[in-house]
C-alpha cells in the first residue's frame, strides 16, 4: 500500500523541462534587437510572434535532420505551445479565446516550417519572410537584405552543430 501511494504523489520531473533552456535561446535570439532595429521587423506582438516562429522553424529544421532527436523536437514545440498559452492569458485573453488562437498559431507555425525550408537567398525564402515577418507589405530592402543575411548565418551555425550538442544549449550558435 506504501508504495500505491508513493507512486500516486510522486512528481515525477517533465521531460520537456530538458528543452526549456534550448526554448529560452530561441526566445533570446528572436528578441535581439538587430531583427526589429536593422531589420525592421514589426516591434508588435505579431511581430514578435513571427521572429520566434522563424527562428524555432530553423531549429526544428536541424533537429529534424537527427531522426533519434524527434522527442526533442516534439518537447520542444510543446513549449512553444505552452508558452504562448501562458502569454495570450497573461494579457488578458479567456479560455474560449485561446484555445482558438493557439490552433492558429500551430498552424501558422507548420505553414512556416514548410515555408522556411526555402533555400537561402531563394525567391521562395525572400516570399516567405515578407509574408510572414512583414505581413506582405514590402520592408525596405535594407532591412529585408539584413535578415535574409541573418537566417543564412543563423541556419550555417546551426548546421555546423551537431544536434545532440544543440537540442541541450542554453544558446543558439552564431
Amino acid at each position: 500500500m506504501f508504495s500505491t501511494l508513493r507512486k500516486l504523489f510522486r512528481s515525477d520531473p517533465d521531460p520537456r523541462e530538458a528543452r526549456r533552456p534550448l526554448w529560452n535561446a530561441v526566445v533570446a535570439t528572436a528578441r535581439q534587437p538587430h531583427w526589429y532595429s536593422e531589420g525592421g521587423v514589426p516591434d508588435t506582438l505579431d511581430g514578435r510572434f513571427d521572429m520566434v516562429s522563424l527562428i524555432l522553424a530553423l531549429v526544428l529544421h536541424r533537429i529534424d535532420q537527427d531522426p533519434e532527436q524527434a522527442r526533442a523536437g516534439v518537447e520542444l514545440t510543446e513549449l512553444f505551445v505552452d508558452d504562448m498559452d501562458g502569454q495570450m492569458r497573461q494579457i488578458g485573453f479567456g479560455d474560449m479565446v485561446v484555445g482558438k488562437q493557439i490552433g492558429r498559431m500551430v498552424g501558422a507555425l507548420g505553414g512556416r516550417l514548410g515555408a522556411y525550408r526555402a533555400a537561402d537567398g531563394s525567391d521562395e525564402l525572400r516570399a516567405a519572410l515578407v509574408r510572414n515577418l512583414w505581413r506582405g507589405k514590402e520592408p525596405p530592402a535594407a532591412g529585408l537584405a539584413h535578415v535574409m543575411a541573418r537566417v543564412a548565418a543563423q541556419r550555417a551555425a546551426l548546421a555546423a552543430t551537431p544536434v545532440d550538442t544543440l537540442v541541450v544549449a542554453e544558446r543558439l550558435p552564431e
